[in-house]
């Protein structure tokens, strides 16, 4: 009598893909929809240049065919190819081997597979300075709208940005319900890992949102705050082109900024430098922010 048991057959690469994102990061560690999406896209781009590579498809791949020299490719792929930066380029590695981290516990038949490919390292690169600009240059950046209502939301966009000291995700991620208009007017942001944070806003800023809800009085609690032309919500492509145009726009009166790179995320150094030089301090946590207009004479740090 044969006692020797039958083999389980160990799960199939499209089958351990389907659990890590379903099972693992959305079940078992519970990231949050952004992270989720961040990894989708770092496996799209490498199973469309495997597809390429080894012309079969993601469902008849296997993981042999993560192969180190693939890997690496591929990262050579985004920085030559598609010009990603290797800030970029690591994060696309780091979804990768959290793949593989995970497949190790489901496949230990190809754990000298998965091995191999772990080794590839992580990209070293220098963090370039990053500049901010000058209360006279962010103004003119922010620029004065006119009666159109790109031009209105534009202006309330690149003013939130600045109030508020936020990234992208953020204030394109800002609904209606979050903004609050009362003596403590402020928006609540939903950053990186579900943190949420409330950020005072300025007279002038509460101000001008108002306005801007009574010239879009179809906007429910829920809808989005700044939304594209489309009604849908604004993406980080969007917003960049969208401060090129300011950029371009105040150049005309402020020729410095001609030779400046300027990016969202140079306005949130900006608000951090100018927050700095008004007097706030280590002794204000992170999550406060000034309430006074830019110019006054001394901040004030509220929660």
């Amino acid at each position: 009598m044969n006692s020797a048991k039958k083999r389980t057959a160990p799960p199939s690469f499209p089958a351990l893909v389907q659990a890590f994102f379903a099972e693992h990061l959305i079940q078992h560690r519970a990231l949050s929809a952004q992270t989720v999406v961040a990894y989708r896209d770092a496996f799209m781009l490498f199973l469309d240049f495997a597809t390429t590579r080894y012309a079969k498809s993601p469902a008849t791949m296997e993981l042999a065919d993560i192969t180190p020299e693939l890997i690496l490719a591929f990262l050579d792929h985004l920085e030559q190819e598609r010009h990603n930066a290797v800030r970029s380029r690591n994060a696309r590695l780091a979804a990768l081997r959290a793949f593989l981290k995970f497949a190790a516990h489901r496949d230990l038949s190809s754990l000298h597979v998965i091995e191999r490919a772990l080794g590839v390292p992580t990209k070293r690169f220098e963090r370039p300075m990053l500049g901010f600009l000058s209360r006279e240059e962010m103004m003119a950046v922010i620029g004065t709208s006119d009666d159109s209502w790109i031009s209105q939301r534009d202006h309330l966009l690149i003013g939130l940005l600045y109030n508020t000291g936020a990234r992208v995700s953020e204030i394109i991620g800002v609904r209606v319900t979050d903004v609050v208009l009362d003596s403590a007017a402020c928006v609540h942001l939903h950053g990186k890992g579900r943190k949420q944070r409330s950020v005072p806003l300025w007279r002038s800023t509460a101000k001008e949102v108002r306005a801007w809800l009574k010239l879009n009085p179809q906007f429910s609690s829920t809808s989005v705050l700044l939304p594209s032309r489309h009604g849908t919500a604004m993406t980080r492509d969007n917003v960049i082109k969208r401060l090129g145009v300011a950029v371009r726009a105040a150049t005309k009166s402020n020729a410095s900024l001609a030779e400046r790179r300027i990016s969202p995320h140079t306005i949130r150094h900006t608000t951090a430098m100018h927050l700095l030089q008004s007097g706030v301090d280590d002794q204000c946590d992170r999550s406060l922010a000034w309430s006074r207009e830019p110019g006054d004479d001394a901040p004030v740090c509220r929660g």
